[in-house]
């Protein structure tokens, strides 16, 4: 047996190859909810975005026993209703179209450049939530950054995969 052409046991490729299109899908599915959320604050403003957030999700998530993520998602609102807004629609909008964009040429396999440049995309995304992390800690943050990590190692190994073939 050759380990040199085959690094992996065969279901241990196929279980990384599935993990690796779940998680592709999964960044896809949130760049298009980033690219519809900047949308919705560009068309009708944070305010109404706001309103809406305290009028609908926010009663439901407090009678349904999770006044926690209640809380967690008024504030958010809230902060978004007072932060810089063309930040804001910028922000989401771009990386939700990055997202988008990786995620299909990911997904169709088509060009060995799209992995270098995915694999660039992500570890700059984890570089800067890493920086914000140092300035100011945030649960949250980390996660994405651990996620974003994982999908990194992911999208390395589907590379190194791609080559071998």
């Amino acid at each position: 047996m050759n380990s040199a052409a085959s690094p992996q046991p065969p279901l241990m490729r196929t279980l990384t190859h599935i993990a690796y299109l779940v998680t592709i899908l999964f960044k896809g599915f949130v760049g298009f909810l980033e690219f519809s959320g900047g949308m919705t604050i560009a068309l009708t403003g944070p305010q109404k975005l706001y309103s809406f957030v305290l009028r609908y999700p926010v009663p439901e998530l407090y009678d349904g026993g999770h006044a926690r993520a209640a809380r967690l998602v008024s504030q958010g609102a809230a902060l978004l209703a007072q932060s810089p807004t063309n930040f804001v629609i910028f922000y989401l909008l771009v990386h939700g179209t990055l997202k988008m964009a990786i995620t299909i040429v990911l997904l169709r396999g088509r060009g060995q450049w799209v992995f270098p440049f995915a694999s660039t995309i992500l570890a700059g995304f984890i570089a800067y939530m890493s920086y914000e992390l140092i300035d100011e800690w945030s649960n949250w943050i980390l996660a994405l950054a651990l996620f974003d990590t994982f999908t990194l190692s992911l999208v390395l190994n589907e590379w190194r995969n791609w080559k071998g073939e």
